[in-house]
């Protein structure tokens, strides 16, 4: 016979357990990625989807801005060289905006360019990551890190 107490629900009809993963999920932090080439984006999304981050994705700088501006995401990993509006003019676009100010920003490029690492400094990145010279692990410890999870 089974206990009744087991199967109560909350005045919402949802159990407690399935409350309590609702809960959980809707704690989950957000994260924006913007980036043009599809075999990184998607690499990226199953990355970060799998460390139980939200993602949201973007193929340009204006959807990546649009998008900012719309879901407010704790965190955007951001590409610079794509069409439409490249990353760094959809930083200098962001920062404009109040809301758009208090988004984290990494940087994740090819280009190995002083000029631009200076130029993302100067518009609150927490950090310009070159392609070629990070591992997934290494950014997935860094996010957690800039987004204050525990590792």
């Amino acid at each position: 016979m089974l206990d009744n107490k087991n199967k109560q629900k909350s005045s919402s009809g949802i159990s407690p357990l399935t409350s309590k993963i609702q809960r959980i999920d809707q704690d989950a932090k957000k994260i924006l990625i913007v980036e043009d080439e599809r075999s990184l984006r998607d690499v990226l999304v199953l990355n970060m989807k799998r460390e139980g981050f939200d993602v949201l994705i973007a193929k340009n700088g204006q959807e990546g801005l649009d998008m900012a501006l719309q879901e407010n995401p704790d965190l955007i990993l951001l590409d610079l060289v794509m069409p439409v509006m490249d990353g760094m003019e959809m930083l200098r676009r962001l920062r404009q905006n109040k809301n758009g100010k208090k988004i984290k920003v990494i940087i994740l490029t090819n280009l190995i360019d002083t000029g631009k690492a200076e130029e993302a400094a100067q518009n609150e990145v927490y950090d310009y990551l070159c392609k070629v010279d990070w591992s997934m692990e290494d950014l997935i410890k860094k996010v957690r890190k800039i987004l204050g999870i525990r590792l």
